[in-house]
C-alpha cells in the first residue's frame, strides 16, 4: 500500500514472526464496511461480509472473488463449524444462522432468549467442543445502514453459548456493548471486546467508556471464571480480533492492527491508512493474516 508506514516492533519476539519489510497486500477493493473474516478450510477460501452492501463474499487463492450470498440480512460476523459449515450473525433478522449458498438462505438457529428477541448478534466463534458463542450488542438495531431499527426486547447486552446438540442457549456474561470474541487455540481462554465507546457514532446515543478486551478462563461446559482486563486501544476500539497458536492477540482498531502477547505485553503494530474492523488467520499454511479494513480486504504474511 502506498501509504503504508511499515511495521512497528515493540518486542523482539515479533521480529521472529513478521518481517520488517512486510507490506499489506490488497486482495480486493470495493466493500463499504468489510467485516467478519473467517477462513473456510473445506472450500479453501476466505469468507467475509460487506455489511451495508448486504453481501457475503468469498476470496480464493487464485485471486478471484465471488458473491456467495447476495441480499443478506446485514450479515456481520462469521465462523466455521468443525464440519466446514458456515455460521453467521445477522443484524436484520436478529439471529444466528447456519449454512446458505447462492440459491438458499441460511437457516436461523438462534432467535430468542427466554422468549424475547435477541438484539443484533455481532460476532461469533465456534469453541473446540462445537458450541457456538456470540456477542449481542445493539449496534444493528440502532444504525440504519447496519440492520433494521428496533427497540431492544431484553435489558442486557451479553455473550451467549449455544449448544447445537441440545439446542440450549445460555447467557454467559454481560457487558456494556460486547463486540468481537475469540478463543485461544486450546479453548481454555475466551477474549471478548467491549466497544461501548462506538455508540458515540450513532445519532441520539451517548458514547460509552469501553474500548477494551476482557479475558476469561473457560472451564467445563463453557463455564467462565476469572474475568479480567486484557488490553485497550488508544485510537478507536478493538472491533474484531484473532488469536494465533502462540496465544498472541491480533486486534483491529481505527489505526491498524495491534499485537499483544498473552502476558499483556505489547508486541507491535501494523499501521493502516483505513479503519480495520476484523481479521483472521488462514491460507494454505495458516500464516496469512487477512484483514477487513473498510473498502479493502488486505493480507500480510508471517514468516512462521
Amino acid at each position: 500500500m502506498a501509504e503504508f508506514r511499515g511495521v512497528q516492533f515493540d518486542d523482539p519476539r515479533l521480529e521472529e514472526v513478521l518481517s520488517g519489510d512486510a507490506t499489506p497486500l490488497i486482495l480486493h477493493e470495493g466493500t463499504i464496511h468489510g467485516e467478519g473474516t473467517v477462513w473456510q478450510p473445506t472450500e479453501q477460501r476466505l469468507v467475509w461480509s460487506d455489511v451495508p452492501n448486504r453481501r457475503l463474499l468469498g476470496w480464493y487463492p487464485d485471486g478471484h472473488v465471488e458473491v456467495l450470498i447476495d441480499g443478506t440480512w446485514f450479515m456481520n460476523g462469521n465462523a466455521v463449524e468443525h464440519d466446514g459449515t458456515l455460521v453467521h450473525c445477522e443484524h436484520g433478522r436478529r439471529c444466528i444462522s447456519r449454512g446458505g449458498d447462492y440459491d438458499n438462505s441460511p437457516e436461523p438457529i438462534v432467535t430468542h432468549y427466554e422468549g424475547k428477541r435477541i438484539n443484533s448478534p455481532n460476532d461469533v466463534a465456534v469453541a473446540p467442543d462445537g458450541s457456538i458463542w456470540f456477542t449481542d450488542p445493539i449496534f444493528g438495531i440502532v444504525m440504519p445502514n447496519q440492520g433494521a431499527l428496533a427497540e431492544p426486547e431484553i435489558d442486557h447486552r451479553s455473550v451467549y453459548r449455544f449448544d447445537p446438540k441440545s439446542g440450549e442457549l445460555t447467557r454467559m456474561a454481560d457487558f456494556e456493548q460486547p463486540n468481537g470474541l475469540a478463543f485461544s487455540a486450546d479453548g481454555g481462554t475466551l477474549y471478548v471486546s467491549d466497544t461501548s465507546l462506538s455508540l458515540g457514532e450513532v445519532p441520539g446515543f451517548k458514547a460509552g467508556k469501553k474500548h477494551e478486551i476482557i479475558t476469561f478462563d473457560v472451564g467445563k461446559e463453557g463455564a467462565l471464571s476469572n474475568r479480567r482486563f486484557f488490553c485497550h486501544t488508544d485510537h478507536g476500539y478493538p472491533d474484531g480480533f484473532a488469536v494465533d497458536p502462540r496465544g498472541w492477540v491480533w486486534t483491529t482498531a481505527a489505526d491498524g492492527v495491534h499485537i499483544w502477547s498473552p502476558d499483556h505485553c505489547k508486541l507491535g503494530f501494523i499501521p493502516l491508512p483505513v479503519v480495520a474492523s476484523n481479521c483472521c488467520f488462514g491460507g494454505v499454511d495458516g500464516r496469512r493474516l487477512f484483514i477487513a479494513a473498510t473498502q479493502y480486504l488486505l493480507a500480510i504474511d508471517l514468516i512462521v
